[in-house]
């Protein structure tokens, strides 16, 4: 009679949760120390504008005939920016996940000027590469149907992402020119664009906002990308320190 055979499921290597580990605890730590910041910081910068731009739109539609369906919002002062920081250290978290995640798969050591790097070509993705063809809105800005535009930026993103890794990392030319061209396919293609174009806002304020917006997600993604360096090196240090006193 033929033996039976036993499927024995392996345990999950100590070495794997260890990293595992180090990588939530190093993202969480360096998303909240970033976001904190960087909420401080939108509370001077880009929140001013964007309660300028309510008041635009709320007297553009003050005398329309249907209001609008009510939809939950926060509440004017303390619930609203307790809202928008606890939105901002989610991003700043995801950032510095996104962050560690990139540099380990490349097999990069984890440092400062390492992660600096991947912060500029994270930023050149997700915000300048995007913003080319939807730049940051206030209210009462025309724009488009919501799902065209996400799967643009996405697309955008994306692309980006992976045409820099070519263009940056990888030898041969052939592999160069379709990074190039990953980059500039998604503006080739164009981004969902309203039928006609019309603000509420004034320009000057539209215009101030989007830099605002991209200098504040440049700060974002550099802090993200310290934070998570400095933790990261003194998770090691410690770790060094704990095997040498063994």
């Amino acid at each position: 009679m033929k033996p039976r055979m036993i499927r024995v499921t392996p345990s999950p290597s100590p070495v794997t949760d260890r990293v595992i580990q180090r990588v939530l605890v190093v993202g969480l730590l360096a998303g909240l120390v970033a976001g904190l910041a960087v909420a401080a910081l939108q509370h001077v910068t880009t929140t001013p504008l964007i309660l300028a731009a309510e008041v635009y739109e709320t007297a553009e539609h003050a005398h329309d005939a249907a209001p609008a369906e009510e939809v939950w919002k926060p509440a004017e002062g303390a619930q609203r920016t307790g809202a928008t920081t606890l939105a901002t250290l989610g991003v700043s978290t995801g950032y510095a996940l996104i962050l560690i995640a990139a540099m380990l798969i490349a097999g990069e050591t984890i440092a400062p000027k390492t992660a600096l790097a991947f912060a500029a070509c994270a930023f050149a993705s997700t915000g300048i590469a995007t913003s080319l063809g939807l730049a940051p809105q206030l209210p009462g800005m025309a724009e488009t149907a919501l799902v065209p535009r996400q799967i643009w930026w996405a697309a955008t993103a994306a692309l980006t992402a992976l045409g820099l890794f070519a263009t940056l990392r990888l030898e041969p030319v052939a592999a160069k020119a379709l990074g190039l061209a990953a980059i500039l396919a998604p503006h080739l293609y164009g981004a969902p664009q309203p039928a006609t174009p019309g603000s509420s806002v004034p320009a000057e304020l539209a215009a101030r906002f989007a830099a605002s917006s991209l200098a504040v997600q440049a700060v974002s993604w550099t802090l993200a990308a310290l934070m998570v360096a400095l933790l990261w090196q003194g998770y090691e240090r410690r770790i060094r320190e704990t095997s040498d006193a063994a």
